[in-house]
């Protein structure tokens, strides 16, 4: 097995969990060319700004969706041409789900990072497409796996000889119907992944849907308390999805921050990112 590297280094970013925190931002799902543009551009300006490093994030395809009738997304094809149109033209690294083998190496010849979906984080063979590409994979951690089986996924990347690995928590199945954060599992999970950087989503961990429904809800109203939450146990990044109007989003529009409060979270989160780690590690045995 390859060695685990705990700084994934993508162009001029260092994504470490020592380092200043990076976003993974986006939108859920990319509804159409002028809105998904519109939001990386928002994106950009803000993110540039701060000195932020970010990776633009919107799925070509929700192929996980609970109903047959909820919104996929345009499709493998055309999402790709815009998320390539978007690198092009912003200046941006952009990162989407995949979620088959054949996916996989059209898909590594415009992403920059691929994101394995929480619900296939253990299908081998996806795992081995996937790692083939050479690509930096960002593991969604599965709602039902503990922290520290997160190792068993990492170790089948290495052993396909892929170690370019991001974490991602984004909650724990906690009963019927909704999640919860467990913060001390964040620590569980870079001890037992040799401080593989770890990534925050923020987002989906808002969800909670109600009984009966054939969509998830969620809580947007407490996602700045919970990502300030998140950050203060030093961690590399942040997974956020926006959206202009959350009422219109077509996908999980109750966890999505209004994209109008954008500066202000990222403000708010950088300040106890900088604090943090600012402080000198203490190891109490």
């Amino acid at each position: 097995m390859k060695i685990i590297s705990n700084e994934i280094t993508l162009g001029n970013m260092v994504i470490s969990n020592n380092r200043p925190l990076t976003l993974i931002g986006g939108v859920n799902v990319i509804e159409n060319t002028d809105f998904t543009y519109k939001c990386a551009e928002a994106y950009k300006k803000i993110c540039q700004k701060l000195s932020i490093n970010l990776v633009f994030k919107a799925s070509y395809d929700k192929a996980n969706r609970s109903s047959v009738d909820s919104y996929r997304g345009p499709g493998i094809d055309e999402g790709l041409k815009i998320l390539s149109e978007i690198k092009k033209e912003l200046g941006l690294f952009v990162i989407s789900d995949v979620h088959s083998p054949e996916e996989a190496v059209k898909a590594s010849k415009v992403l920059d990072i691929i994101q394995l979906p929480a619900f296939l984080a253990r299908q081998t063979d996806l795992i081995y497409s996937l790692a083939n590409t050479g690509k930096i994979i960002n593991i969604k951690k599965s709602q039902f796996i503990s922290p520290s089986q997160v190792r068993n996924i990492v170790n089948k990347f290495l052993s396909f000889g892929n170690n370019q690995l991001l974490l991602c928590e984004r909650g724990h199945t906690f009963g019927y119907d909704n999640l919860i954060v467990d913060m001390l599992g964040f620590a569980e999970i870079k001890k037992t992944c040799d401080d593989l950087p770890l990534i925050f989503d923020v987002t989906h961990s808002l969800q909670r849907r109600e009984a009966g429904s054939i969509t998830s809800g969620g809580r947007r109203d407490q996602i700045f308390e919970l990502a300030r939450s998140g950050v203060a146990t030093g961690i590399a990044g942040i997974f956020l999805e926006s959206h202009p109007n959350p009422k219109n989003a077509l996908c999980d529009g109750p966890c999505a921050l209004p994209l109008s409060y954008l500066e202000e979270f990222l403000t708010q989160i950088i300040a106890v990112d900088n604090l943090v780690k600012s402080f000198s590690k203490i190891i109490i045995k």
